[in-house]
């Protein structure tokens, strides 16, 4: 099996990278803004800034952090909001002064966040002000000293940004009344930041550049430490593995995804941003009417997404409608696209979904589809460039072609380890730089690789291996269910068995026995569920991944 991927390469993408090409991520930053200064860079709600005015503002807020906070190179700064035009302004702020960015889910609680501002470290945090009020109940127990405080408003120039930050004020009520003492607004930080000069720090490729924290869907959230050697690393594996697809300068992509998941972060912010692409940031991809009116402004080429967001959107009439005609890339992640879901975008779109893999661990691209496919085939792809992967059994020998094994990762862009746990590191890690990624794969004869399934969200039925995601897949092809899940719950006679979870499309019906039938024309007896449970939505994470986790947890037939 070794290697055989190398012999099934698509032509003209070279399998290595040149991983020096760049000192750190700042480095890229600087070149892209010199070369397409006046090429817009980033779009929300109607306002659009172009590589110059993200130079300059985000040099602003270095200098802010560097000169006026006193902020050294190593210092955490976490970053708390959606996708507004503010985030990449600060996120580059950051990245520049030599600090940290520690991204922080905007949807927090105040425990999920008191815990990653005091596992970080974190001595300073951009938050927007609709989340200050968790902030508030959060500081305490943390080492933070420096709040800033962003309005959704705040770059959308006058008066857009005054009458938006009265509407969600005072109209749609979206902001909690908070107290942080010592606070300082954004537009302040910004202000003031005239009367000081950025002394650039030298930053190299072994310095780090993100705490990425996992998405704690398995357990409580590790920060891995990903260096600016990672991050440049999966950048300019990306641009090569799309280059034929992507035009420098001319490109439009969307991002619905939220900037502070790794998937968006890498792929989409800082990819794209290297080729002096163009993202349009999604705050809010759930008002899907919203989002569609957005879509209709832009002749985008490309977009990423999860499978459920497809999903939704596919079942939007106005969606359908609009103009694809210069769309090229449809990109999925972050769990598996299900054959259906993929059949009917590319029956809409005229663009087959091309699905990636990837962790927080890898930042995030490990494999992909290459460019140009035609169908959707279900294999995640083949290793990008500069990446070995490996499938061992439990004892770590690698197993046969076809076998399902742990998919094993190493490569320029995988993590220097989990911040401040050496223990779990040295669990993630064996024969020295190979990353056990949890995720159970088989490859075949061409070197594609195909995802079975999450090891911990494994059924064991009878001694027999049950996969959710074979199960889901199954589902999804009835023409009554929306979306699935599937957990393994406690059974006298088999150990465990499966139980489903169903969300139904509007305005169709099905009985667990007909849901039941239609799985027996495909799978064996012991993967049909011994029971449904119909459900009016699906626990999931920020970017749309459904948690098995918490329908586990939940296990009832409520």
């Amino acid at each position: 099996m070794k290697k055989i991927w190398l012999d099934h390469y698509p032509s003209g993408i070279p399998a290595t990278i040149d991983a020096s090409r760049f000192e750190s991520v700042v480095e890229v930053f600087s070149e892209t803004c010199e070369r397409y200064s006046d090429r817009p860079a980033f779009s929300n709600m109607g306002t659009t800034i172009d590589y110059r005015q993200l130079d300059a503002l985000s040099l602003r807020f270095a200098a802010y952090l560097q000169q006026g906070l006193g902020l050294e190179p190593g210092d955490r700064v976490a970053l708390m909001m959606p996708n507004l035009l503010q985030y990449p302004v600060c996120l580059f702020g950051i990245l520049r002064a030599g600090l940290i960015a520690v991204p922080v889910n905007p949807l927090y609680t105040a425990s999920e966040l008191r815990h990653q501002l005091h596992d970080s470290g974190a001595i300073a945090i951009v938050v927007l002000e609709n989340h200050a009020a968790v902030l508030a109940e959060a500081l305490p127990h943390t080492r933070v000293r420096h709040v800033i405080i962003s309005r959704i408003g705040d770059l959308l120039g006058f008066p857009k940004g005054l009458v938006t930050d009265l509407v969600v004020r005072h109209v749609k009520k979206l902001v909690r009344d908070y107290r942080v003492p010592g606070a300082l607004s954004l537009r302040q930080a910004l202000s003031k930041s005239r009367r000081y000069s950025l002394e650039a720090p030298e930053i190299g490729p072994d310095d780090l550049c993100f705490l990425q924290y996992t998405g704690g869907t398995t357990g409580v959230a590790k920060g891995a430490m990903l260096t600016h050697g990672n991050m440049v690393a999966n950048m300019l594996q990306v641009s090569t593995w799309f280059s034929r697809y992507m035009i420098p300068g001319e490109e439009i992509i969307v991002s619905p995804l939220p900037l502070y998941h790794i998937f968006c972060l890498s792929v989409n912010c800082l990819s794209y941003m290297s080729l002096g692409g163009l993202n349009v940031l999604i705050t809010n991809p759930r008002d899907i009417p919203a989002f569609v009116t957005e879509l209709s402004r832009w002749k985008f080429t490309a977009i990423t997404g999860v499978n459920t967001l497809y999903n939704v959107l596919l079942h939007d009439d106005a969606f359908t409608r609009l103009d694809f005609s210069r769309l090229k890339l449809a990109v999925g992640g972050g769990m598996a696209v299900q054959k259906a879901v993929a059949d009917r975008w590319q029956a809409v779109t005229g663009v087959a979904i091309l699905e990636g893999y990837g962790l927080t661990e890898t930042a995030p691209v490990v494999t992909a589809n290459p460019p140009g496919i035609t169908e959707f085939s279900g294999s995640i792809g083949l290793p990008i460039p500069s990446t070995e992967i490996s499938v061992r059994d439990d004892d770590g020998t690698e197993v046969s072609m076809g076998e399902p094994g742990e998919l094993w990762v190493r490569g320029p862009q995988v993590m220097k380890g989990y911040w401040q746990q050496e223990e779990e590191t040295a669990k993630a890690f064996a024969d020295g730089d190979w990353f056990r990624t949890g995720d159970i794969a088989t490859v075949d004869e061409t070197g594609r690789v195909r995802i079975v399934d999450r090891i911990k969200d494994m059924i064991l039925v009878s001694g027999f291996n049950v996969y959710p995601n074979e199960i889901e897949e199954t589902l999804a092809a009835h023409p009554a269910v929306l979306e699935s899940a599937c957990v393994g719950v406690a059974d006298e006679k088999s150990g465990e068995a499966v139980r489903a979870f169903i969300v139904l499309r509007p305005g169709h019906e099905v009985s667990e026995d007909a849901l039941r039938a239609h799985c027996r024309k495909t799978l064996a007896a012991y993967k049909i569920p011994r029971d449904c449970v119909f459900r009016d939505a699906l626990p999931k994470t920020n970017v749309g991944k459904i948690l098995r986790r918490g329908l586990r947890e939940g296990g009832g037939r409520e």
